[in-house]
């Protein structure tokens, strides 16, 4: 049967991450599952193997639990995976009140991990989510084992920020998929276009009048352009950290700069930096497999629930 990524021009899961170039055992899809928490439905992708120590995934503003597809494929030998959709995102319940400042998606997050039994893991976030991942170790040291931010720190580059904020405007309602796949080529230069084509339908959905919008509600991005989504307390949290944490920046990343995370060294008491070639704000989809080498090597010699 023709999956909808194929049907659009796109890859599939399976070839896409082979010609990414990653390596993983089995080709297996996660399982699609909801839980009530804190008064809100959310959506996550189960990636199996209970039995294994917990890692949870946390995606970037405007993005899906689908953005971590690659990097669970190589993880879940190791690790229990689970990605959810953040609230406003994807699947998930959007915050009628429009409240989407870290304080409540790391409540979110909270209740949602005491739903589901993950009393103990492995956080990784980017972006957003990476905010969200140390707001949320921060504010529960006991839950996380090891973490790694991907590309976000306190301060952000205004470039970026600016440059992010306007391909959403330019690109909130459109008629055509093919329209967007170009306009993401040229905003994301790393990514080939088959790979572009398979990733955006999980972000994406039609309206009732045959156009095509975002899986995200548009009003949390109404302070991007002061950065506030990602400074409010920022400072305060990176200090309370106590466990071990890996930075990771694109090398070509304009949102997270050199100085930011060398800041953020001077305070985390177990912390180290690595910069990915050949990517962008978005590292594990810019360069998957450098990525995962990087993670891998981490958490190999950092993580306590590294089995393997």
């Amino acid at each position: 049967m023709t999956t909808i990524p194929e049907q659009l021009g796109g890859m599939t899961l399976f070839d896409a991450a082979r010609a990414a170039g990653l390596s993983f055992s089995n080709d297996v899809t996660p399982e699609d599952r909801y839980v009530t928490a804190g008064g809100m439905r959310f959506h996550y992708l189960d990636w199996g193997n209970p039995d294994k120590p917990k890692m949870l995934l946390l995606h970037g503003g405007a993005q899906s639990a689908h953005s971590w597809d690659f990097f669970a494929l190589t993880m879940r030998d190791h690790y229990h995976v689970i990605a959810p959709d953040q609230r406003g995102h994807g699947d998930s319940d959007w915050s009628e009140a429009g409240d989407y400042a870290t304080s409540f998606h790391v409540g979110d997050m909270h209740s949602l991990t005491d739903a589901i039994g993950f009393d103990q893991f492995t956080l990784v976030g980017l972006s957003m989510g990476g905010r969200n991942s140390y707001g949320l170790a921060a504010a529960h040291p006991e839950k996380v084992r090891a973490m790694i931010i991907v590309d976000v720190g306190p301060e952000t580059q205004e470039a970026g920020r600016k440059r992010i904020s306007e391909f959403l405007e330019d690109s909130y309602e459109f008629d055509s998929f093919d329209w967007l796949v170009a306009r993401v080529q040229q905003y994301n230069p790393w990514r080939e276009e088959k790979q572009i084509r398979g990733s955006l339908i999980n972000n994406l959905k039609r309206l009732p009048d045959g156009r095509w919008t975002w899986k995200h509600d548009r009003r949390r991005g109404v302070r991007r352009d002061r950065g506030a989504e990602f400074t409010d307390n920022a400072w305060e949290d990176i200090a309370k950290l106590r466990c071990v944490t890996l930075l990771v920046r694109g090398a070509q990343s304009d949102i997270f700069s050199v100085e930011t995370a060398k800041k953020m060294l001077e305070i985390i008491p177990d912390g180290r930096l690595v910069e990915v070639p050949d990517a962008g704000h978005l590292v594990q989809g810019d360069n998957p497999v450098e990525f995962e080498r990087v993670a891998r090597e981490f958490l190999s010699a950092k993580d306590p629930a590294w089995v393997g």
